[in-house]
């Protein structure tokens, strides 16, 4: 009685080294837009939230797919958005979240992070379901924050000059 399954042919492919050229690639597949920043990091929007995909470390072979939320917050919410964020981070493996205040100090940006560790390389399905993990998994936080922070419905507000 075996417990295991063979192999296929895809998923017996022999891992190769993780580059930004191979997640182009897979973007490119799929038909997603994406684009490279002055500093050389590809990322692209979904669901008007912009992820960026690093390879950082030492060589460079951790793949974080690191997504930020759409919106910010006041700064004065930092302390009623810290006990969520370690609620998910305690609740769930992915992704890991947290928030940074602006530069400016006035405003709280959200973060999403899944970083994997891919310096012994990757096959194209494992790099596919990393990448869907990252994303998927970054999109459900930052849902369930839209629903937790409404957005102040913006037609609903007078325009200067607006006699309403």
């Amino acid at each position: 009685m075996a417990f295991f399954t063979k192999p296929t042919d895809a998923a017996a492919a022999a891992p190769a080294p993780i580059s930004q050229d191979r997640l182009a690639a897979l973007m490119t597949r799929r038909e997603w837009y994406f684009g490279i920043d002055d500093d050389g990091d590809l990322g692209g929007v979904w669901d008007e939230n912009t992820f960026y995909f690093l390879l950082v470390g030492e060589p460079a072979g951790i793949l974080q797919i690191r997504g930020r939320w759409s919106r910010t917050l006041p700064a004065s919410e930092l302390a009623s958005l810290a006990p969520l964020l370690n609620e998910w981070n305690v609740a769930r493996i992915w992704p890991k979240v947290f928030a940074r205040q602006a530069e400016e100090g006035s405003e709280v940006v959200v973060f999403a992070e899944v970083a994997t560790d891919l310096r012994s390389g990757a096959n194209d399905e494992q790099l596919e379901r990393i990448v869907d993990c990252g994303l998927a998994t970054g999109l459900s936080f930052f849902e369930m924050l839209d629903e937790r922070y409404p957005a102040v419905d913006d037609a609903a507000q007078p325009v200067a000059g607006d006699a309403r």
